[in-house]
Parts: structure tokens; C-alpha cells; sequence
């Protein structure tokens, strides 16, 4: 039975979305990761000591959402908090954070790189910016 709704760019987007999110899921399942925790080991690997409300705005994860998200990343050793601006703590990765981003990182890029293989080899230098435009046009 063919999809009747295949034509539909937004349609199409979100089931492309879903797809590539549920094989990441399946790599980060060997870390002991959900895909936000790989995602926030990375960000906090890039920038250190970020608020857990400055990691939740950049993600767009609400605050009551992102307090257990970073208990759990804590509990496992992975991140530590440190001061930030005075009143504030910020979050900083372990030793063993450290080490275990740098897995997240080759798996991701090694994912990235399926992805974009995916894509006809023409299309490839358009889907960055295009994807940036409609996430410019219909992002928060």
C-alpha cells in the first residue's frame, strides 16, 4: 500500500525525523544513553559549566523535564555541578563524562555521515541550509 501523504514536505520531514531518531536511540542504547543525555554530553563538552536553564532553552526542554535529565547524568558520574554566576550552579562533565561524550561523538559523527549519504550526492551542499531555513521559519 503506498503512503498517500509521501508528497507532503512536512509530512515526510517528521517521518524522516522519527526514522533518524529512533536508529540514533538504538546507538546510543550501547552508552546507556537516551538520545537528549548523548545530546547534552556533547553541548556541555563544547560548553562547559552551562546552567541547566541556559541546556533546556538551547534544547527546548522545560525546566521541570530538564532537573531528572540532569539527576540521571549526574547520578551516573558523568556530570558534575560547579558554580556558574554567583547564586547559580552550573554543569561540567566528568572525567568520565569526558571519556563517554568522546564515544557519543564518534558515534554521531559516524551517523552523520550515514545520513548524509543517504542523500543524493547533488542534494547534499542544499539540505543543511534548507533544513536551517524551515527550523528559522517554524522554530520557537
Amino acid at each position: 500500500m503506498q503512503d498517500p501523504l509521501i508528497d507532503l514536505p512536512g509530512y515526510v520531514l517528521r517521518r524522516a525525523s522519527s526514522a533518524m531518531m529512533a536508529a540514533l536511540a538504538r546507538e546510543m542504547e550501547g552508552l546507556g544513553l537516551r538520545s537528549v543525555e548523548a545530546t547534552i554530553l556533547q553541548i556541555l563538552q563544547q560548553q562547559p559549566g552551562l546552567t541547566q536553564s541556559a541546556l533546556g532553552r538551547i534544547l527546548d526542554i522545560q525546566r521541570a523535564n530538564m532537573t531528572p535529565i540532569a539527576a540521571r547524568l549526574e547520578a551516573r558520574g558523568l556530570v558534575q555541578r560547579i558554580p556558574a554566576d554567583g547564586r547559580s550552579l552550573g554543569l561540567d562533565l566528568t572525567a568520565e563524562g569526558a571519556r563517554v561524550a568522546n564515544l557519543v561523538k564518534a558515534k554521531v559523527d559516524a551517523f552523520e555521515q550515514e545520513v548524509i549519504a543517504a542523500v543524493p550526492a547533488v542534494d547534499r551542499a542544499h539540505l543543511l541550509p534548507a533544513l536551517k531555513a524551515i527550523w528559522a521559519r517554524f522554530g520557537a
